[in-house]
């Protein structure tokens, strides 16, 4: 499954968290950390699993519960009550493949046997990203910006280019272990075509999908980093010659010379746009 976009919805608000997997988001994440005052976070528990384990509770996404460092334990007791629709977790600030290993374990013995999304938001979470990505349990990488710049003492600059290193290390290190890498939030709810060129620039870094605050921004992830036609149609043009060119090493379609790497490229194009090779 496509993990284009990643919505964040607040765990205490069981309305909102119900409407989430109707925006068209590939992944909602019942957040029990930001979203939720310490003083509301045992409420949040309870509202969670509630809806976890609602029958009526079908949703066409993955479900991912993002829980806080501090309380882990309380907030995995809280939301595995019963048999929750749940598939991923959440781990906020990871700064290491052990904390990662300690999420696992703690999901292990309350019998939540699902994957762990790890947030790489700190300085050392991000030099330490490779290690957090070749974590058994790790599914995915996040790269948070917000929080990153808070931790080293950057100003935010709508160019980016404080974070840019960053930003770039995360997604290596994803790739490197075969795992999604899904980009920073887009604080500015309003700016659509500031939002639609960001997705852009993450795709082109390499990223899968980015996190998302607010419904409307889930449309313009999910057109961002789904690929066009053309690039589709490009895809099956160079595989239908590679596949007739009787192993030759380079081959020429549309007047481009097309070796190896372009050939791994299209089918990258065809997986990520959900057809056959």
């Amino acid at each position: 499954m496509p993990r284009r976009s990643v919505l964040f919805s607040p765990g205490d608000k069981p309305d909102l968290m119900r409407k989430a997997p109707g925006t068209g988001a590939d992944v909602v994440v019942f957040d029990l950390e930001d979203a939720v005052v310490p003083e509301r976070r045992e409420a949040g528990r309870e509202a969670v699993n509630g809806v976890l384990t609602d029958p009526d509770f079908d949703p066409n996404c993955e479900v991912c519960v993002r829980v806080t460092g501090e309380t882990a334990g309380a907030d995995l007791d809280g939301v595995a009550a019963g048999t929750p629709r749940l598939d991923l977790v959440m781990l906020p600030k990871a700064e290491s493949g052990d904390d990662v290993d300690a999420l696992a374990d703690e999901l292990a013995e309350r019998g939540l046997d699902v994957p762990v999304f790890a947030l790489c938001e700190t300085a050392r979470g991000v030099l330490n990203a490779e290690g957090i990505a070749d974590a058994d349990a790790t599914t995915a990488l996040a790269f948070g910006a917000e929080d990153l710049s808070a931790d080293i003492g950057a100003n935010r600059t709508e160019e980016g280019t404080e974070v840019l290193y960053a930003r770039e290390h995360v997604v290596l290190a994803a790739s490197a272990a075969r795992v999604d890498a899904v980009d920073t939030v887009f604080t500015d709810i309003e700016g659509t075509e500031r939002l639609r060129e960001e997705c852009a620039f993450a795709r082109d870094l390499g990223y899968d999908g980015k996190m998302a605050i607010h419904p409307a921004q889930v449309p313009v992830m999910n057109e961002a980093f789904s690929p066009s036609d053309d690039q589709v149609a490009w895809a099956r043009r160079v595989l239908t010659a590679h596949a007739a060119s009787e192993g030759e090493g380079v081959l020429r379609v549309d007047g481009e010379m097309i070796d190896a790497p372009l050939v791994a490229r299209a089918r990258n194009v065809l997986e990520r746009a959900d057809e056959s090779p």
